[in-house]
């Protein structure tokens, strides 16, 4: 008996991995979060399987249920949107698991801060404008930040920003951030990207404030910050360039080449 953890991707239910599809479907028992998890991706589960909707459960219940399965020798599909890497609550769950000997394997996701960027068409990351991109998020009930973790701090590094869970104090955030990158910065709200009612609220640090305001995005929509969201005059990598040679390029190579 294992129990799979599975990164089930940012809301459609055609971005999770085969692996995670093909796990889903030899597991006669599925956790998932249903607040998060699209109901779309319980097709997939097989004929008869126990099917548990872990969002009002507590950690205490969602481990009975682990027990349970261990007990009658059944695999366990563990949903969870988005990456398992970040804010997925995975430690706190592995840590049980480790404790009563129970066996687990983890399968990564398309993350939300990745899903906010096919949407917005954008890179992320571009030569000498930004080459560094910071998941954070701000303090909230669930979980506060260590006191180094500041927006301040990641922000005086000039980054892109991706600020999770924090629409509903955008407010603090734009007047944290304005200080380092200027009231003109480039400003993305996203929300449930990739769900069919996905949305995008896009302006600068001066105005993101008045534009969502007028739009009303819920908590789970993502903040990104930073000069490539509208950069355009940039230098293009020497990745493809006609003079550059790597080991893989099998173009004019010359001996001492590799």
């Amino acid at each position: 008996m294992t129990v799979h953890f599975i990164g089930a991707g940012p809301g459609a239910a055609d971005l999770i991995t085969l692996r995670g599809r093909d796990l889903i479907a030899r597991s006669p028992v599925c956790l998932y979060a249903g607040s998060l998890v699209p109901e779309a991706l319980l097709s997939h589960c097989p004929p008869g399987a126990r099917i548990v909707d872990t969002a009002p459960l507590s950690l205490e219940e969602i481990e009975a249920e682990f027990v349970r399965a261990f007990a009658a020798g059944e695999d366990v599909a563990r949903l969870h949107s988005g990456d398992l890497s970040v804010w997925s609550a995975l430690g706190e769950q592995t840590r049980v698991l480790d404790r009563l000997g129970i066996p687990y394997t983890v399968t990564p996701g398309v993350p939300s801060f990745a899903a906010a960027a096919a949407l917005l068409k954008r890179e992320l990351t571009l030569p000498e404008i930004g080459q560094s991109v910071v998941l954070t998020r701000t303090s909230g009930r669930a979980s506060s930040m260590p006191e180094r973790e500041t927006l301040a701090a990641f922000a005086a590094t000039g980054a892109t920003l991706a600020v999770h869970l924090s629409i509903h104090v955008l407010d603090k955030v734009v007047a944290e951030l304005t200080p380092f990158y200027g009231v003109d910065c480039p400003v993305a709200v996203v929300y449930r990207a990739s769900w069919p009612d996905e949305r995008v609220i896009t302006g600068t640090l001066a105005g993101i404030e008045a534009a969502v305001a007028a739009d009303r995005p819920e908590r789970t929509a993502l903040i990104l910050v930073g000069p490539v969201l509208a950069a355009e005059d940039f230098r293009a990598s020497a990745l493809y360039s006609v003079d550059y040679q790597r080991r893989f390029r099998g173009r004019d190579r010359r001996a001492g080449d590799d």
